[in-house]
């Protein structure tokens, strides 16, 4: 018999112990990948539900997104986002903040409390797919639909001119308020009861990038332009003129989950 050599031996035991060192290697893998992505056993999630914050040029809001993944390259998105809407020549002011520690700030020539409420349907399709260790997907988005345009009246307490003691909500008129017969802001639900609404229509369109590591959590930003139109113009400020339409940037951060429910 052939004398064994220890390179020999220790050859032989590295062949031996290989191919279970690959079983389990590849059992290891499999579970791994199973948590990072679904999408790698052929298993697509067909609904997505989402909610987030949304930031743009003239205000921010919150945002509600509900999803179908028709397929790998293509989902369907309804919507509803809630912002409000200010004005670039608002400034805040305190004329007799000074003075009083009850007299609120307020807009000075701002007629009214502006929000938008939008109900919509969209797409997002595939542009780069995210690899399986997790990074970045990149979509290209855009919706569109109603935009309902909603104005509060302002009322501020005026100071009566006839009697210095005797000051009273009223809601502001740029003919007969100013700086020194206006106290300051009075509260929130006065002149609820004069909202009026505005009907019109939105579209936007913008790339939308999901994060994260697992398929089954959902971690998205999308930045983009969008532009509400309305029929009846919305007055937001005194002597300036009312707004047909608005026109911003946006950036969404959104946060939920994928799945299917069968």
């Amino acid at each position: 018999m052939w004398p064994m050599y220890p390179t020999l031996k220790i050859l032989m035991v590295i062949i031996f112990l290989l191919p279970l060192s690959l079983a389990f290697g590849q059992k290891d893998d499999h579970v791994a990948f199973e948590e990072i992505d679904t999408i790698l056993n052929k298993v697509i999630l067909k609904k997505e539900l989402m909610g987030g914050g949304t930031i743009h040029s003239a205000g921010w809001g919150l945002l509600l997104r509900k999803a179908y993944n028709v397929n790998a390259f293509k989902k369907n998105l309804w919507e509803l986002e809630f912002v409000g809407i200010r004005s670039e020549k608002q400034v805040r002011i305190n004329f007799y903040g000074a003075y009083y520690s009850n007299a609120n700030s307020y807009v000075y020539g701002k007629l009214n409390k502006v929000y938008l409420l939008r109900a919509g349907l969209g797409q997002q399709h595939l542009i780069t797919r995210k690899p399986y260790w997790g990074g970045v997907e990149m979509r290209l988005a855009y919706y569109g639909g109603l935009s309902i345009g909603i104005a509060k009246p302002i009322y501020l307490y005026i100071i009566n001119q006839n009697d210095y003691t005797s000051i009273n909500p009223e809601r502001y008129d740029p003919d007969q308020h100013f700086i020194d017969n206006i106290y300051g802001r009075a509260p929130f639900l006065d002149g609820v009861d004069e909202t009026k609404f505005h009907p019109g229509l939105y579209v936007k369109a913008g790339l939308n990038f999901y994060f994260g590591q697992y398929n089954t959590s959902i971690k998205s930003l999308e930045i983009g332009f969008l532009i509400d139109g309305f029929a009846i113009p919305i007055p937001i400020m005194a002597f300036r003129n009312e707004h047909y339409y608005f026109a911003n940037l946006y950036l969404n951060i959104t946060f939920g989950k994928r799945y299917n429910k069968y």
